[in-house]
């Protein structure tokens, strides 16, 4: 059944054409991001897939409109419907009023921005002609969004013209009335054919020595600028061994213009300037518990790579839990304090498999040690009373814990969910301060199943840039289930016993956190690639990643 013969009078839902942007997810607009939350099924090409499904809701119905003959068969992963076998991108058009028909709301993405999409103006219109409601969220265009990741303003204080061409379809004609105007000029392309772009420039009347800047992956940690002119740019590519290449199929933004300020790109680029701009990390944590240090790495340009090193299990003997767990309950405690996330996730556990919820820590005080075991704690409905001022950590703890006072305190025990290897500093510190503890093994920690081949291979043959190793357990936990990283790997530690594990391991540290606490350590690792980045600008020499250093690693390096 084709979209413009549904049947009188059914009932539609509707549809939202989305702009997904450049690459960047970051680059999604609050209207996006909305649209998505509400969406009942999204149709998307693979290479946006990844861009907007993180803001679906869960077990929305994910339809990719990648070739293949076949209508979509539906599977389910990771609670969410996606396609094995999609329609052509022709095809989408059918794909999506399909997918309007009962009443659903239904969310088509495209890279970039809709009304620069071909095939959803198509669409758009078979809707119009179906009477299927529609609306357009608009997004930021590859060929305005790159640029401005590249470090490359296309107007300057004189307002100069700016015109787009998309070099697969431009005619003589066109390359004629850029080629005779000084205006900037954007032109769409691919890495293999954007020589031949700046030749109908060129031979359309630009002078060879016009500044050009060609931009690929842009917006994303993989984006890389080459700055060159018309005439120097074919030689430019292939000087840097990105010609012939098997992706030279990529496509490619340039910017062409005396007045495209590509001149002053090395003072103006300020994503591919980060300090970790592309770098690999490795951190050896859950995607959960690594959220915020993982969030802090992107901001810096890096590209961070979860790997548990340790699993949690209950308690060999759950009975100690149970009755902490009922003596809350029953008023035996006048303190409750959290170390970690994982004895939020122990606890909770615990109260939901009696029927409990936060009310029950009603006339008890908690603590909390770190931004996210506060962030877990508010998740389950409290509100933290205590969170170590100054270092996150049980000394820190400490250092704020009020002392026993049989005035004001009616009960003097401390409820303490904990690892089965946590350290007794804070029990110690605790019955210093007048208080008795009852130290409960909540949840065990375990050597975590070694990650699929293909991280194993990178941890060993140097295809991570660093790694961050935030306590000894990680070190001893990621050599044992994954092998020795490269001795091209940054190792970034936490402190010094961090480091002296590590290098007992045989590995060379290279950064260590001022003080205990993971986002100084990403911080410190900063600084280093800083360092690192300005003693080869100054040397006049490329900027690397560490990765790039191994044998052989140049040579497979295509972009």
């Amino acid at each position: 059944m084709s979209p413009t013969t549904l049947p009188a009078g059914l009932e539609h839902g509707s549809v939202t054409f989305l702009g997904a942007g450049p690459g960047d997810p970051g680059l999604l607009t609050l209207r996006a991001v909305q649209a998505l939350a509400n969406a009942d099924v999204l149709v998307a090409e693979p290479e946006v897939l990844d861009v907007v499904r993180t803001h679906a809701r869960q077990g929305v119905t994910v339809l990719d409109t990648e070739s293949g003959p076949d209508t979509p068969q539906l599977t389910v992963v990771d609670g969410a419907s996606t396609t094995a076998g999609a329609p052509a991108s022709r095809d989408a058009a059918h794909i999506v009023m399909e997918a309007a028909r009962g009443g659903r709301r239904v969310v088509r993405a495209v890279a970039g921005d809709p009304g620069l999409d071909t095939y959803a103006a198509e669409e758009m219109l078979a809707c119009a002609a179906a009477g299927v409601p529609f609306e357009v969220v608009p997004g930021i265009a590859a060929a305005v969004g790159v640029p401005a990741y590249a470090g490359v303003p296309l107007r300057d204080a004189q307002g100069a013209d700016v015109r787009f061409v998309d070099a697969s379809t431009a005619s003589g004609r066109i390359w004629t009335e850029v080629g005779t105007s000084d205006g900037t000029v954007v032109v769409s392309s691919t890495l293999d054919s954007v020589g031949a772009a700046a030749g109908e420039l060129v031979a359309a009347g630009r002078k060879p020595d016009t500044p050009m800047t060609v931009t690929i992956a842009g917006t994303t940690t993989r984006q890389r600028t080459w700055c060159a002119t018309l005439g120097t740019i074919a030689q430019t590519l292939k000087q840097a061994k990105v010609l012939p290449s098997p992706d030279g199929g990529r496509p490619v933004i340039a910017v062409v213009g005396e007045r495209s300020a590509a001149a002053q790109r090395d003072q103006l680029s300020w994503f591919e300037s980060k300090p970790l701009f592309g770098w690999k990390v490795l951190v050896p944590r859950t995607k959960e518990q690594a959220a915020s240090l993982s969030d802090q790495l992107r901001s810096y340009g890096a590209v961070p790579h979860e790997v548990p090193t340790i699993a949690v299990e209950p308690p060999r003997t759950p009975q100690q839990m149970e009755r902490a767990v009922k003596g809350l309950v029953t008023g035996r405690y006048e303190w409750i304090a959290f170390t970690s996330v994982n004895a939020v996730k122990a606890v909770r556990e615990k109260f939901e498999e009696y029927g409990l919820d936060a009310r029950a820590f009603a006339g008890i005080k908690v603590a909390a040690v770190g931004e996210q075991t506060a962030k877990a704690l508010v998740a389950f409905g409290v509100k933290p009373d205590l969170v170590p001022s100054g270092e996150q950590s049980a000394a820190g703890l400490l250092e704020d814990w009020p002392p026993y006072d049989p005035v004001f305190d009616p009960i003097d025990r401390v409820f303490l969910p904990r690892a089965d290897i946590a350290t007794e500093t804070l029990v110690a510190g605790l019955i210093e301060l007048g208080w008795e503890v009852d130290d409960v093994t909540a949840y065990r920690t375990v050597r975590a199943s070694p990650p699929p081949a293909e991280t194993r291979e990178a941890i060993k043959g140097g295809g991570f840039d660093a790694v961050l190793f935030t306590s000894s357990s990680t070190v001893r936990n990621l050599v044992g289930i994954a092998g020795k990283p490269h001795n091209v790997t940054v190792i970034a530690c936490i402190g010094p016993a961090t480091a002296k594990t590590a290098e007992e391991h045989g590995l060379r540290v290279d950064v260590m956190a001022p003080e205990p606490s993971v986002h100084k350590l990403a911080e410190a690792l900063a600084d280093f690639g800083s360092r690192r980045r300005a003693a080869a600008v100054e040397a006049g020499g490329p900027v690397t990643r560490p990765s790039e250093r191994r044998p052989g690693s140049r040579r497979r390096r295509t972009t």
